[in-house]
């Protein structure tokens, strides 16, 4: 691949980011969202019948989502070149009486599954990658035990490994808090299987997080059959109730999108992205309103939206709660605004991938901005920039995000850019064809 050739010598660890010398006129395909195909896959094994998932991501978490799937028992059938993903569901009923599940650095397939273990027989005992033992936990332990649910971080640490012990008796549900702070993920790991313990949940829900990702989770419970109601801070799920399989087709990713249209936003010229909608479930889609906020034009037409940049940039100062993997985007793009930018809301970020902030204050630094971090995000200034290799600590999002800096600033390389397989496989060939 061309953008690993420097000086003539293949790199394999790091990429060269070519900068964009013209304005851009692209039309740009996105994969499927790696958040409803993850939800979708879950969905799918608890209702009854053959589902069917079209436009799924396949990705490595994903994979790691499927893969432990089938090791608890499920029927999966997966054609990744037609991007299509069939799921036996067993209507709540999960065949192994017990089994090690590994799920990577994928954090839905670690949440998700330790609220569906709920509804087997067996022991079970979930591990990732050294990431993924960083990544806490606690808060959803701490919720099912207070449901009954004999589940357990291994190194009493609130991290993985995970211990599910489920051979005591079925599981009830029942009356509950989550503390939702670090992550809306132990919202959803609690809703999904809900429906099916004979006494429902009824969760109240504290602390501030990524609402439309719990909202995206209540959707898809819809689509597959279930009702639900939200009171204030509390969200009731009756129970006794049943998932009915689907053909769904998946979202192309907003996250992944958002990318190409921050390019447009920053180099100038126009970036159509296919298949995006106004009224996505994605909470991400907010990030348009954003860059529109910032001088970009942005055009919603059939079949996908339109982004428009002239180049030139506003700081904004935004609260991003609501769309927390955004962040290191508009970071990224920040010091080539006009004005300073201030990102709010998002201090839970530090215990993502990576400890988010942190590494994007890093990574800015490295590049000559006047960055500072505050308590529940960053302030970015206007700077002038020297090129640098972006350390990427693993995480997907400081290498696509700190790659768009590098269409406008020569010089820069993104280290370990295969961390990208994550969300986005094909990342870099796609801002390539731009």
């Amino acid at each position: 691949m061309p953008w690993r050739i420097v000086s003539g010598i293949a790199i394999h660890d790091e990429i060269v980011i070519v900068p964009v010398r013209r304005s851009l006129d692209a039309t740009v395909e996105v994969p499927g969202s790696k958040s409803i195909t993850n939800r979708a896959l879950l969905l799918a094994a608890l209702a009854s019948g053959r589902s069917i998932i079209e436009r799924a991501l396949i990705s490595d978490d994903t994979r790691h989502m499927s893969e432990v799937l089938s090791a608890l028992g499920f029927n999966l059938e997966t054609d990744e070149s037609a991007q299509r993903i069939a799921v036996d569901g067993l209507g709540g009923r999960i065949p192994s009486p017990g089994a090690e599940l590994y799920v990577g650095g994928a954090g839905t397939a670690m949440r998700f599954i330790a609220g569906m273990l709920t509804l087997s027989r067996g022991r079970f005992r979930m591990d990732g990658n050294e990431q993924m033992r960083r990544r806490p936990v606690g808060p959803l332990l701490d919720a099912l035990q207070r449901l009954g649910a004999s589940i357990y971080s291994e190194r009493e640490n609130g991290c993985p490994p995970v211990i599910v012990d489920t051979t005591r008796g079925a599981f009830e549900g029942g009356e509950t808090t989550i503390d939702a702070r670090v992550s809306s993920q132990f919202v959803s790991a609690l809703l999904m299987p809900a429906p099916l313990w004979p006494r429902g949940v009824t969760l109240h829900v504290h602390g501030d997080t990524a609402r439309p990702f719990i909202d995206m989770t209540l959707k898809l419970m819809s689509v597959w059959g279930v009702t639900s109601r939200t009171e204030e801070h509390s969200i009731i799920v009756r129970g006794r109730q049943s998932y009915r399989a689907q053909c769904y087709v998946v979202e192309p990713d907003a996250s992944s999108a958002n990318y190409f249209a921050a390019a447009a936003a920053l180099i100038g010229g126009r970036v159509r992205i296919k298949g995006i909608a106004p009224d996505s479930v994605q909470g991400d889609i907010g990030f348009l309103a954003l860059l529109a906020r910032m001088g970009a034009a942005v055009v919603w037409r059939d079949g996908g939206v339109e982004v428009t940049g002239t180049g030139k940039l506003a700081g904004i100062d935004v609260e991003m709660t609501a769309m927390p993997d955004m962040v290191a985007t508009l970071a990224a793009v920040a010091p080539f605004a006009s004005s300073i930018t201030r990102i709010r809301g998002v201090g839970f970020i530090r215990h993502h991938e990576s400890d988010r902030i942190r590494a994007i204050a890093t990574e800015l630094k490295r590049l000559g901005a006047t960055v500072r971090q505050t308590d529940d995000g960053l302030e970015i200034e206007p700077s002038k920039l020297t090129s640098a290799a972006i350390e990427t600590y693993d995480d997907h999002r400081i290498a696509m995000s700190f790659a768009l800096t590098g269409l406008k600033l020569a010089g820069v390389r993104i280290k370990n850019p295969d961390c990208v397989a994550k969300t986005f496989p094909k990342f870099f060939e796609k801002l390539a064809s731009l």
